[in-house]
């Protein structure tokens, strides 16, 4: 073998170890930075009625003299109207990624909606999700969870997907309602990761590892699985299905969780046929509804924090490598 050809395989070696280091290094260094938590950012509590008046006055402008006129005296009624409406529907949003990242704001929102709601107001939430982390989804389901027990109705509206953890946070509300082309369902959870035992064997890189505890660690990135790994794995695995199958059933008695706790996803048309959505209706056509009864000031609430810069994201995707992925 050439000098050169030597060289090349002791540098993939060496570039291949180190490139686990400081993944490693990253995964730890980002999950010391969690722990620590920080929820800094500011409130913001936005009427929603003034942009329904901006847009109202748009399209008037545009209709003959006669018809402009009464729609104007409408529009004044109702501006009347909707400064003293009786309740308050606050209105919330949630886009979610594989480890529910916006869960932190989520919770924010949650405890400012409980402390300062009356009798009568309610809840909507804007819900975009295709699952992620079974503990974090869990957590947002929580959240939610939070609003029932203080008696404050909410309502989930979704348009593109809630999927998996998605419908986790989902089937906790009062009503779910979703656009008609929608994915929802994917009851069902994942655990994926990659082995490079074998390529490591093959250039003679050995993996050691040393644990307590019988199943401390089972599947690995790195070592050789076993049938026993794949086995333990397995069952765990079942476990948490078993428990996000209560889990739905407990929100949604009705439907027969057998039937649809395959892992499938269905267009919304067809989840409202198997008892998964309780309406059809894009979130546009169901907050416009509300704001024309004139009976409820619809108030978005958001919590405004800084993105996250690029190492941070970086960070994120080096822990999801490092940890494995084990989704709902």
């Amino acid at each position: 073998m050439s000098f050169w050809a030597i060289y090349g395989l002791f540098l993939l070696k060496a570039i291949t170890i180190v490139a686990a280091i400081i993944t490693i290094l990253i995964a730890i260094g980002l999950l010391k930075s969690k722990a620590k938590g920080s929820s800094a950012g500011r409130l913001e509590i936005k009427p929603l009625h003034r942009e329904y008046h901006k847009k109202q006055r748009l399209i008037i402008a545009q209709l003959d003299k006669k018809r402009r006129k009464a729609m104007l005296k409408a529009l004044k009624t109702t501006q009347k109207a909707q400064p003293t409406a009786k309740h308050i529907l606050f209105v919330l949003q949630f886009k979610g990624d594989l480890h529910a990242s916006q869960v932190a704001a989520l919770r924010e929102e949650v405890t400012a909606v409980i402390q300062i709601a009356q009798p009568g107001d309610r809840v909507v939430l804007k819900l975009e999700s295709t699952g992620g982390a079974v503990n974090q989804y869990g957590f947002c389901a929580s959240q939610l969870d939070r609003l029932k027990r203080a008696n404050i109705p909410l309502t989930i509206l979704i348009d593109k997907v809630a999927a998996s953890g998605g419908y986790m946070m989902a089937c906790v509300a009062n009503q779910i309602i979703a656009a008609p082309f929608a994915y929802i369902g994917s009851i069902g959870v994942l655990l994926q990761l990659p082995n490079f035992n074998d390529w490591l064997k093959k250039h003679g890189v050995q993996f050691e590892q040393v644990s307590a505890g019988k199943y401390k660690r089972t599947l690995t990135m790195f070592g050789k699985n076993t049938s026993k790994d794949r086995e333990k794995s397995q069952q765990e695995l079942e476990l948490i299905h078993q428990q996000f199958k209560g889990f739905v059933t407990e929100h949604r008695p009705e439907v027969a969780i057998d039937d649809v706790a395959t892992g499938e996803y269905w267009l919304a048309q067809e989840a409202y046929k198997r008892g998964l959505v309780d309406q059809l209706m894009t979130s546009d056509d169901y907050l416009l509804a509300q704001y024309q009864t004139g009976e409820y000031l619809l108030l978005s609430v958001r919590l405004v924090t800084k993105k996250r810069n690029v190492l941070k994201k970086l960070l994120s995707v080096s822990e999801q490598f490092i940890q494995g992925k084990l989704l709902a």
